[in-house]
């Protein structure tokens, strides 16, 4: 189940956002093997895109592909490929890229960092200083160490926290309306 924050939604995009989560549900009920926490994080990626603005060199061009990365193992399956397939972040294509190295995820606007790089997050902090990616993980301490968005489950409920003084150091610009729905990190919190 998904957190009481959307209460909190308010504003244009409040259908939308509680659409998609509410069908992401549905789906995650009909998805066997796939875990119905990483469909609905998958959900989350794809919304954190739409109430996040990226710097113009953050793209090779006007229809450059809008990356969602992931580094590290995989624990979404297929569900994050098929909840962007066909979606567009203004002109740019929505693209899922899996990669095993920080050097590859370079290219990425978004990218989630799975558990399995836990012992690595300064490193891929370090690997991706001064590129506007926005970061998302899971850890504990990972907002501490230089993460944007923090997921945390808590009595099978997903919400997350943001750190706007990594958002700035990324050069990214978030939305109220998303800040309005997360719990805010301190800097040097988590």
């Amino acid at each position: 189940m998904v957190t009481g924050w959307a209460h909190k939604v308010a504003g244009p995009f409040a259908g939308r956002w509680l659409g998609i989560l509410l069908l992401s549900l549905l789906v995650a009920g009909n998805a066997p093997g796939q875990s119905k926490e990483y469909q609905i994080k998958a959900t989350f990626l794809f919304n954190f895109a739409q109430f996040i603005d990226w710097p113009p060199a953050a793209f090779g061009g006007a229809d450059a592909p809008f990356c969602i990365g992931i580094l590290g193992d995989d624990p979404f399956g297929n569900y994050l490929d098929e909840t962007v397939r066909g979606e567009k972040i203004g002109s740019h294509p929505l693209v899922v890229q899996r990669c095993r190295h920080v050097e590859e995820a370079t290219n990425c606007q978004v990218l989630f960092v799975s558990r399995s790089e836990a012992k690595k997050l300064k490193e891929v902090f370090a690997g991706l200083k001064n590129q506007a990616v926005l970061t998302v993980g899971e850890v504990d301490g990972f907002c501490k160490d230089g993460g944007v968005i923090r997921f945390v489950a808590e009595q099978n409920k997903i919400h997350f926290r943001i750190s706007p003084e990594a958002v700035k150091k990324a050069s990214l610009t978030a939305s109220s309306k998303l800040l309005r729905l997360a719990e805010i990190v301190p800097p040097g919190g988590d």
